[in-house]
């Protein structure tokens, strides 16, 4: 069986739009110049020009990108057949969104808002202005994940009945000021990416038990998160998030397990290791009928081959190529509801032990 597991047949990335439509970027953040424009630059769309409120913080980024930067948010909503790419703060998405012409093409950074209650205002937003919108839950179009539900839906791994995420890392927090002072973190903005990819390999789960947490060594409102997906009796899924293993690189880890009843896989996610430099992305497959792992070699990684696909998509779809528009505001709204549930269930009292009579 093994003489019919071809890595080099594993689809690693997404169909490019006939003809790019300028992209508009809202927000002057690093993400920005870490992962989107340079994969824009890389898949060659055009960037009419970014906005941020910061105006001086605006204009360094722009002329490091040799892209216009807007005064307003006037102009830079009225760039004709614009995709306008929401790389804001939870908060200020509803306010962008309001702003787009009715109909327009927009990406929305992740998470839909703070909370459930700002991720139902978002999609009515879309649904009133009539918006194709996406969530940006890049992770889902990393070449390494493009190649993992490809081998699952080809039938190399069986049924997926495990689904293990353990990592054990140090996350420099202090790349994102913005994040200072919320009051959710973790889930919210990191494991929301790994929430996604699970439904989308093994759907909606009936339930979660998770509980999110601090550290003592600093004030970011959570930075540890131990989660269990409820799939019934025949599927295990748990996360096991550690952002605080500062003791060098030798035992950190950043990694995905995905086992089937016939095959499974091994996934390292390179970025999160001293990020945003990263270390190279992994995936190895034990296929069905197989007697050993498999490299797969990878067509480049998380950051920023999957903005590259990301943006890809809702072109295509803008432009009536994709059918499909993944991770839509109604899809996403999912996502964001098992991360209210996450939260909920932080939240909520343990099952007590008994009392010793």
């Amino acid at each position: 069986m093994t003489d019919r597991f071809d890595p080099a047949a594993l689809s690693q990335s997404w169909p490019m739009p006939s003809e790019p439509r300028p992209i508009v970027t809202f927000g002057a953040g690093s993400i920005v110049g870490d992962a989107h424009f340079p994969a824009y630059r890389k898949a060659g769309f055009p960037v009419a020009g970014l906005y941020d409120p910061d105006q001086e913080k605006a204009k360094k980024l722009a002329g490091e990108w040799g892209v216009a930067a807007f005064s307003s948010i006037e102009d830079a909503v009225g760039v004709p057949g614009a995709i306008f790419d929401l790389a804001t703060p939870p908060k200020a998405h509803a306010n962008v969104l309001r702003q787009l012409p009715d109909g327009a093409a927009a990406l929305i950074q992740k998470p839909m808002g703070s909370d459930l209650e700002d991720a139902t205002e978002i999609l009515k937003i879309c649904r009133e202005k009539n918006l194709k919108a996406a969530v940006n839950f890049q992770l889902r179009f990393a070449p390494m994940m493009l190649a993992l539900t490809d081998a699952i839906d080809k039938g190399w791994l069986g049924d997926v009945v495990d689904f293990d995420a353990w990592l054990a890392l140090a996350t420099p927090w202090q790349l994102w000021p913005f994040l200072k002072g919320l009051p959710r973190i973790e889930i919210a903005m990191h494991s929301i990416h790994y929430l996604d990819l699970i439904r989308q390999i093994l759907g909606d789960p009936d339930g979660v038990h998770a509980k999110s947490i601090g550290h003592p060594n600093h004030d970011v409102a959570q930075t540890r998160t131990s989660a269990i997906l409820d799939y019934g009796d025949s599927v295990r899924c748990s996360l096991s998030i550690n952002h605080d293993h500062d003791f060098g690189r030798k035992y950190q880890a950043c990694e995905f397990r995905v086992c089937g009843t016939e095959g499974a896989a091994y996934l390292q996610l390179g970025v999160n290791l001293d990020y945003p430099r990263g270390e190279p992305d992994i995936l190895e497959i034990r296929p069905k009928g197989g007697a050993e792992w498999i490299p797969v070699p990878l067509h480049g990684s998380w950051f920023p081959d999957a903005f590259v696909g990301r943006m890809a998509n809702l072109q295509r779809f803008a432009a009536g190529e994709d059918d499909e528009l993944v991770s839509s505001v109604e899809d996403a709204w999912n996502t964001m509801a098992l991360v209210e549930a996450a939260y909920t269930s932080s939240a909520s009292s343990a099952t007590p032990l008994e009392k010793r009579p």
